[in-house]
């Protein structure tokens, strides 16, 4: 039985990474046993940093919102080849990752098992669990990436539910849903506020 907390075994991960470059792929080889829920928890940490690596953002956001289809299908992963086999820069990767890890270590040290259990059984309620997962990935890879909290929020809601499945606990999952709903307000309170002020610069250029 596995004794290590979730941020040790992702601490671990991230320590093991190689120097130069790393496939989603041999990303997915190296989670192992520790299963999709682990490898979810580990792709959320780079969007809790400010920090821009090209190409990452796609390809992790996509893996998530891949992880979460085929839990809710309960499939096996399936992932494009050319997603597959990308290489990802680790050398700023890797320090990234691990800036994010005491984010990781605070919504964890929120967490206890066994808690809400209705919020975590098997039958429907998984199935809606898995679509929140699935809808945490889709606002994670709205286009919104160069505001403020945009990848923020809703890594935040991919994180919590990620960290509430693992531990069974329904409070976290809860968080989950939560954080989801925050990020759909915000969202629709920049889409209203960039139309308004589009309408508002068309009034004045056409007055």
């Amino acid at each position: 039985m596995q004794s290590d907390s979730i941020s040790q075994r992702i601490r671990a991960l991230v320590r093991s990474l190689p120097p130069t470059g790393i496939t989603l792929s041999e990303l997915i080889h190296r989670v192992g046993d520790d299963g999709l829920l682990l490898l979810t928890a580990l792709l959320t940490l780079v969007f809790l940093i400010p920090v821009s690596i090209p190409g990452v953002s796609t390809v992790f956001g996509a893996a998530i919102l891949l992880i979460g289809l085929s839990r809710l299908f309960q499939r096996e992963l399936w992932i494009p080849a050319r997603l597959k086999h990308k290489t990802i820069g680790t050398r700023k990767l890797r320090p990234v990752l691990r800036k994010a890890l005491p984010w990781l270590q605070k919504i964890e040290r929120v967490s206890r098992p066994n808690r809400i259990s209705w919020l975590v059984a098997k039958g429907p309620v998984e199935r809606m669990n898995d679509a929140s997962l699935i809808l945490g990935a889709v606002l994670l890879m709205m286009p919104f990436g160069m505001i403020p909290f945009s990848n923020t929020i809703p890594a935040v809601a991919v994180l919590f539910l990620a960290i509430g499945l693992l531990q069974r606990d329904g409070v976290c999952v809860l968080l989950g849903y939560i954080s989801n709903v925050a990020t759909i307000v915000y969202f629709g309170v920049l889409i209203t506020g960039g139309g308004l002020a589009a309408r508002e610069a068309f009034t004045r250029l056409t007055s």
